[in-house]
């Protein structure tokens, strides 16, 4: 039997995260996580196994490389979305500056908010801001997902 994949599935799995401490690298509900690490969880409570594991990182891999390796990864594993199609549950990258690669997720709510993890701080639910909107470099869909 297969489970279906819904929206408010994801943005539940994401909210049980808030509260978890960052820890960059991490991917660990209630011990800690990055950005990419919330997004993992996310993934395997909701999806299963993950498809591949990232390699190991430095707080500063996107300056380093210069190259769109979170928005590649996301490419291969989750389902490209326009920004004017954002629902709960997507998966949005952000960019710090223009012209600068995306090196930051969070997950939507679909209410004007999103759930991310940011360094200093616990895993939280922010308004999705027009800061954020201003960095909005990606969106994606968790594949399979039904509404």
């Amino acid at each position: 039997m297969m489970t279906v994949l819904t929206r408010a599935a994801i943005v539940a799995e994401a909210r049980d995260w808030i509260g978890t401490r960052y820890r960059h690298q991490g991917s660990l509900k209630g011990v800690g996580c990055d950005c990419l690490g919330l997004v993992r969880g996310v993934w395997r409570n909701c999806v299963g196994s993950e498809p591949e594991t990232p390699p190991p990182y430095a707080p500063d891999w996107a300056e380093a490389t210069g190259a769109e390796t979170l928005a590649e990864a996301a490419m291969r594993h989750l389902v490209p979305v326009a920004r004017d199609e954002i629902g709960g549950g997507d998966v949005l990258l952000f960019r710090w500056r223009e012209g600068y690669v995306a090196k930051h997720a969070a997950i939507t709510t679909g209410e004007g908010t999103m759930i991310h993890a940011h360094d200093g701080a616990e895993v939280c639910e922010v308004a999705l801001s027009p800061w954020w909107r201003r960095r909005l470099a990606f969106v994606f869909r968790f594949p399979g997902v039904t509404d």
